[in-house]
């Protein structure tokens, strides 16, 4: 059996990384967030309130593809945070690998911007909330893409999360 990645995605403050950590621990899967795969040059940009482009993301996103298909490669089953906010951003994480499913955390801006006000210690700026929407193209009718409400507690997005992906990823949980 071939290894398999899940990559959470949505706009900032959806919850990727909270959720994208204990959904792999949930599903004894290894943990990958995306953030940390940035080059430096992109945390400097965001950090300075300054929203990426396609020619920022393209290193970063190669990295995340580089994670699935080491994944895949060695035979485990990971958990990897990346926003993916554009068709094509997914299409190139897609590329050479055979056995990703994308998990979409989805949430109106209102909300969104709410859990953006309680958050402390990250690069993204809540001025940046706005151009995210403004980019993202939601994947509700893509190949091997699941779509959850992150409206409701994290334990219970994680319970329909896991839920909704062992129906089409069947992997044992860890107990």
């Amino acid at each position: 059996m071939a290894g398999s990645s899940v990559i959470v995605m949505g706009v900032c403050a959806s919850g990727k990384s909270t959720i994208g950590e204990q959904l792999a621990k949930k599903l004894g899967r290894k943990f990958i967030d995306g953030d940390d795969l940035h080059p430096r040059a992109n945390i400097q940009k965001m950090a300075s309130g300054q929203p990426l482009n396609d020619d920022d993301r393209k290193p970063w996103l190669e990295r995340i593809r580089d994670a699935a298909y080491s994944l895949e490669s060695k035979n485990e089953h990971g958990v990897i945070v990346c926003s993916a906010l554009k068709k094509i951003y997914r299409d190139q994480i897609r590329e050479g690998n055979n056995n990703v499913t994308f998990l979409f955390l989805d949430g109106d801006m209102e909300l969104i911007l709410n859990r953006m006000r309680l958050r402390q210690g990250h690069f993204m700026k809540e001025n940046m909330v706005k151009s995210q929407f403004e980019t993202l193209e939601r994947p509700d009718n893509e190949p091997q893409t699941l779509v959850v409400s992150i409206e409701g507690d994290i334990s219970g997005v994680v319970e329909r999360s896991a839920a909704e992906l062992l129906k089409q990823q069947p992997v044992e949980e860890a107990s």
